[in-house]
């Protein structure tokens, strides 16, 4: 019966893993695709400008 004990951690493993990439797949797309779309366009935005400005301020020599 160790075989038992062996096998059943990592079947629950795998079988949670395959619930959690069903449910990702699942919920991609739908009614807020739009929306979470713009979150992230917006925040890759930000953050393009963030290191654009500190970009420019290291180019710039000290007075």
């Amino acid at each position: 019966m160790d075989y038992v004990s062996a096998l059943v951690p990592p079947v629950v493993m795998a079988a949670l893993f395959i619930g959690v990439i069903v449910t990702m797949v699942k919920s991609q797309g739908g009614a807020n695709k739009a929306k979470e779309d713009a979150v992230v366009d917006a925040t890759l935005a930000r953050a393009e400008q963030t290191r654009q400005a500190t970009q420019d301020a290291q180019e710039r020599p000290a007075s």
